[in-house]
């Protein structure tokens, strides 16, 4: 039986980041989470049963941030529960907070993959998720002066 994983991360580059992680995909029973925008509606045909969708939203939005993360919040533990993932990977950003928080509490394993376009600054999802993943990857030697427990991974391209 293989481990069930559950891939996530909001929409655009950090999507691309995870989705170059796709040959992982057949070695595990994933489930594939992003915000749901016009660019990601084609991954249910890519990927039939196994996508799920969370709220589009940016901090940019002062207004409707907070409600679209606590939807995203309800949204997270629906699949967390439905898919009962043994390790989470995400590339980040705000939508895949919650389900990493939610994971940690339920205790399965979290894996972030710090962006690739940060070279000197922590983003605000690797601030708060490097004190509880159990695996915190960096894909520039530069940040491990950020994050000292960090692994350098290398490029994900």
């Amino acid at each position: 039986m293989k481990d069930r994983v559950l891939f996530i991360a909001s929409a655009g580059g950090h999507l691309s980041e995870l989705l170059a992680l796709k040959d992982l995909f057949s070695h595990y029973d994933y489930f594939l989470m992003t915000e749901k925008t016009k660019s990601s509606l084609t991954l249910r045909e890519k990927y039939p049963r196994r996508v799920g969708y969370l709220f589009y939203g940016t901090m940019a939005h002062p207004f409707t941030y907070p409600l679209k993360l606590l939807g995203n919040s309800f949204i997270s533990l629906y699949y967390y529960l439905k898919f009962r993932p043994r390790v989470i990977v995400t590339t980040g950003v705000q939508s895949a907070g919650p389900m990493c928080c939610i994971a940690k509490i339920m205790g399965s394993k979290v894996i972030y993959i710090e962006s690739f376009a940060n070279i000197e600054t922590k983003t605000a999802s690797g601030r708060i998720i490097y004190h509880f993943a159990d695996y915190f990857i960096v894909q520039w030697k530069s940040m491990l002066k950020l994050y000292p427990k960090a692994k350098f991974g290398g490029w994900i391209y």
